[in-house]
């Protein structure tokens, strides 16, 4: 883990879920860079996979994913202070795996998602204090896996899948006109990819492109350009990867190679254009996301 020593105000990590026939247990484990360190703690109620993963308010919630047998729309709040999941969270209006999950002005936005017979457009906000959900203008694609960030108060939404091929569109969402518009297209179509906002750029790395190819190219969005540029590709390939800023260290989390899931992390330079080896969790994590807390 990076010996670099961390800011007065830390933040903490939590990788959240996935599973697979070898391993039922839903996993959930965080890491602090204050004490440079991962560690177990509870697992979710349900297991499940392909679930959205954000962090509002301080608490956790995951939303939506799937089971063994089929879609779901529950969602699980997690509390790091008692260490403890909850279920008593409305749920989406329809089951939905495969969800993008945002923080947006203490809101939850979900984005798309598989229904268990096609991806969806679908756009729903989550109200925390009053416990339900409203319905948002709906994408201009249908996408599931796709990813997305909030850049100057803007939703940008990137890639995904339609159900037949990954997809390399962008759109962008304006919460004061509450409508959808077309944004520059990305250099490589991405499903599966992890997105950040990162020192005023939109930052898009790994995922999967139209030929199954897993992938570690990088790419950065500059809204003063609208243009893609190229960044130093990932260290590893990874697919379902999740990319956060932690006290300032972007990072790529998990993910999978094309061969198998991945428990290592690596941090990206800025300055230097480069990726270096940033620890590795306990576990693997097929199909987890990652959120990002402050520390109690």
């Amino acid at each position: 883990m990076s010996t670099e020593k961390p800011p007065k105000s830390s933040e903490i990590m939590y990788i959240v879920g996935g599973w697979d026939k070898e391993n039922h247990s839903c996993p959930v484990e965080r890491f602090s860079i204050q004490f440079n360190e991962w560690k177990m703690t509870t697992p979710m109620l349900r297991c499940r996979r392909d679930s959205g993963v954000c962090a509002v308010g301080g608490l956790i919630y995951m939303v939506g994913g799937s089971d063994e047998v089929t879609c779901v729309s529950s969602v699980e709040r997690y509390d790091p202070e008692s260490n403890s999941w909850c279920v008593d969270v409305s749920p989406l209006s329809s089951a939905r795996s495969r969800v993008c999950v945002l923080e947006m002005d203490g809101c939850l936005i979900t984005l798309g998602g598989y229904d268990g017979t096609v991806c969806t457009n679908t756009v729903e906000r989550y109200d925390p204090v009053r416990n339900c959900w409203t319905k948002l203008a709906p994408m201009l694609r249908r996408r599931a896996g796709a990813s997305a960030a909030v850049l100057r108060g803007q939703i940008y939404v990137v890639g995904g899948t339609d159900g037949h091929t990954p997809l390399n569109s962008v759109e962008r969402f304006s919460p004061l006109e509450g409508t959808w518009s077309p944004a520059p297209p990305m250099a490589s179509s991405r499903e599966g990819a992890g997105c950040v906002a990162f020192l005023g750029r939109l930052c898009v790395a790994g995922g999967r492109d139209e030929h199954g190819l897993v992938l570690s190219s990088v790419e950065k969005y500059d809204p003063d350009t609208g243009h893609w540029n190229p960044a130093r590709a990932m260290r590893n390939k990874r697919y379902q990867v999740s990319l956060i800023v932690l006290n300032s260290f972007l990072l790529a989390v998990g993910g999978f190679d094309g061969v198998s899931d991945l428990k290592t992390v690596e941090a990206y330079d800025h300055e230097t254009d480069s990726w270096r080896h940033f620890g590795s969790m306990k576990s693997k994590h097929p199909g987890g996301q990652v959120a990002v807390v402050k520390a109690l």
